[in-house]
């Protein structure tokens, strides 16, 4: 079981001196990724309430922000050496494809191969719309987009034709170091989304789940990847649970998961040092690794 680290770096508690101390202490004691999540712009009144808090907003110090995470990657990347580097997620529904895919390609250029591409298409309408993009046809174009930035990172001359972009023959270096492409994590729990994952990941990302609703999931997950022609062993699962010991550890490793990504919490220095203490435990308790 490898055991990562999930948070939201949000400005102004997480600044340059917070999330490198926190990178090198969690690559000190064994942490094997640390992923954060994405959001551009934020909005007081959204048509659909943010789902991981009790008010329906995204829980943001006043004045803050969240830190992009291409930036956050490179400037970590510099600071450490072996941690990996996730997305978790981004949200490809409202991104360009041509600029994901020369951003991440050369991240993992530059961190020789340690970034993970977790993806989704978000639940924030007005954050789809205010990048440029239409809602109701977010899961197609989030299809079409992963189509395009798997063949820019694998094809030497890459090429698109589809209902939502076009892509003229063209070349993009460098590659990925990471062979074929970047692992891509496919995020949801929902069946499109699970069809998603069958298609085009490499992995599965589960969010706030325990093993049960894990293995609930799962059972769905097998469906699709059958149905999309592909061997079960060919995907890898990660889960952020809602909390994690030893036992449950050892649960979501029965049900075939094999990686965890914990739950950060607060950045407060105070809790985030007291929170890498209980993560190393953990680490040295179930040897992850």
């Amino acid at each position: 079981m490898k055991i990562g680290l999930f948070s939201t770096f949000m400005s102004p508690t997480a600044d340059a001196a917070m999330i490198k101390d926190l990178a090198q202490r969690a690559e000190e004691i064994g942490v094997d990724s640390l992923w954060v999540g994405e959001h551009v712009v934020l909005f007081d009144e959204m048509e659909v309430p943010y789902p991981g808090s009790k008010d329906g907003k995204i829980p943001v110090p006043d004045g803050g922000g969240l830190l992009d995470p291409v930036a956050t990657f490179g400037f970590l990347a510099g600071v450490t050496q072996r941690l990996r580097f996730g997305t978790g997620i981004a949200l490809i529904s409202q991104r360009n494809p041509i600029y994901t895919a020369k951003e991440f390609a050369t991240l993992d250029w530059l961190t020789g191969g340690r970034i993970d591409f977790g993806v989704g298409v978000g639940w924030c309408k007005e954050e789809v719309i205010a990048s440029g993009y239409t809602w109701p046809d977010r899961g197609a174009r989030a299809d079409e987009f992963l189509e395009v930035v798997t063949r820019l990172w694998t094809d030497d001359e890459a090429s698109f034709h589809g209902e939502h972009f076009q892509l003229e023959p063209c070349h993009l270096d460098p590659k990925p170091v990471q062979q074929p492409r970047l692992p891509i994590y496919v995020g949801g729990h929902a069946r499109p989304s699970l069809r998603r994952a069958a298609r085009f990941g490499d992995g599965w990302y589960g969010f706030q789940l325990t093993p049960q609703q894990t293995e609930r999931i799962l059972d769905s997950l097998r469906t699709e990847v059958e149905a999309a022609g592909r061997r079960w062993d060919e995907l890898t699962i990660a889960v952020t649970p809602p909390t994690a010991d030893p036992d449950i550890v050892a649960q979501f490793e029965a049900i075939g998961v094999s990686r965890l990504i914990l739950h950060l919490g607060s950045q407060r220095p105070d809790a985030v040092q007291a929170r890498l203490a209980e993560v190393g435990e953990l680490i040295a308790a179930v040897g992850a690794g």
